[in-house]
């Protein structure tokens, strides 16, 4: 019965933004197609059966949006959320596990709205969650991006129109986060220290770039990136308190080439456009002057259990100022606050923090 209402209520909401939209006049923003980690995820692991699948589908996940658990690893809205609201839509697209037994719903949605694919834990390399803390399950990168081409199929039988199909997608976001678990699985694990670091990261970007000429092919020609971010700096990273600089020199080699890659890519693919979102440069500023962000916690998690993860038996800060004021919700993961002006500022904030153009840029780019 929970899944038909929360089934129901997506249909609902497609309905509403169309009449809505219609009323108004307002042009209908394009639809977005999420794909990598747990930063993105908006409920896709709450659907993976059996155990060691890393969920945020307890309290106190979700204690502030909307009070219950949704399977975001937030205290509230999570960086799609963020970035979808200030694109014009309610919040992120619904997830694809949810979706999926519905193929009506499923199409629908994925033409008026899109479709997240993310999940927590999830890698570059299929082979990262093998790495993980006890062998996680999730949903690789790569699989990701064959459930988008199951969607596509049957976005495509529905519409029956290859020119309809065309023009959606080329006008349609594709916003990828993924990298910082492939990283940590690498700088944490003996036997994945044992290989050399230039021929990892050079394995992780032939792997972006395949994923990226994969949904190119597919009819993606619009890119928001998201790099990887300064993980030592994350309370799971930090060791005696201060921020692990191995890893964070580690993130910043996959910063650079990734830059590299997009930069060649462009080149190499016509019509393609990207934005490349820099979260190692924001959260640098987060750390130097947490102030002007309004942050008076840089270095702990507000619910904070002994493990990773937030708890029903967590000890959390007591109020949503409190909550507000620190940039970690979890060992990994951020504050809604911190999601907030991080979707600010990728989306139309300082230049700085985007490259060559911003995610409004990018929505709003003719194709």
């Amino acid at each position: 019965m929970v899944m038909a209402n929360k089934r129901g209520f997506v249909l609902c909401l497609v309905i509403s933004m169309d009449v809505l939209g219609a009323a108004a006049g307002i042009l209908r923003p394009p639809p977005m197609y999420v794909f990598g980690e747990s930063t993105l995820d908006v409920g896709n692991n709450n659907f993976l059966p059996g155990p060691n699948v890393f969920r945020a589908n307890a309290p106190y996940y979700g204690i502030d949006f909307p009070g219950v658990p949704t399977g975001r690893f937030s205290n509230g809205n999570n960086i799609a959320d963020f970035l979808a609201k200030r694109m014009g839509f309610w919040s992120s697209p619904p997830p694809y596990l949810m979706l999926e037994p519905n193929p009506e719903l499923l199409v629908s949605t994925a033409l008026e709205i899109g479709v997240n694919y993310a999940s927590g834990g999830s890698g570059i390399l299929d082979s990262t969650h093998a790495v993980m803390q006890n062998s996680s399950k999730n949903i690789p990168l790569s699989k990701q991006v064959q459930y988008f081409k199951a969607t596509r199929a049957k976005m495509a039988a529905a519409t029956g129109d290859a020119a309809v199909m065309s023009t959606l997608l080329a006008r349609s976001v594709f916003l990828i986060s993924d990298g910082n678990n492939d990283l940590t699985a690498f700088a944490t694990s003996p036997q994945q220290r044992q290989s050399d670091a230039a021929t990892f990261l050079a394995d992780l970007i032939s792997n972006y770039s395949a994923t990226i000429t994969e949904l190119y092919g597919m009819g993606a020609r619009k890119f928001a990136i998201v790099n990887a971010g300064l993980i030592g700096c994350a309370p799971a990273g930090r060791v005696a308190g201060a921020c692990a600089v191995g890893i964070n020199q580690l993130a910043a080699g996959f910063n650079v080439a990734l830059n590299s890659l997009l930069a060649e890519k462009k080149k190499q693919l016509p019509d393609m456009a990207y934005s490349l979102a820099d979260s190692y440069g924001l959260m640098h500023d987060f750390f130097t002057d947490p102030q002007a962000w309004g942050f008076t916690d840089i270095a702990s998690a507000c619910c904070t259990s002994g493990w990773l993860l937030c708890l029903p038996t967590s000890k959390i800060c007591p109020t949503r100022s409190q909550r507000d004021q620190h940039v970690f919700w979890d060992s990994f993961h951020f504050s809604q606050r911190a999601c907030f002006l991080t979707a600010q500022a990728f989306y139309d904030g300082p230049a700085k923090y985007t490259t060559p153009i911003n995610f409004m840029q990018l929505a709003q780019q003719s194709t």
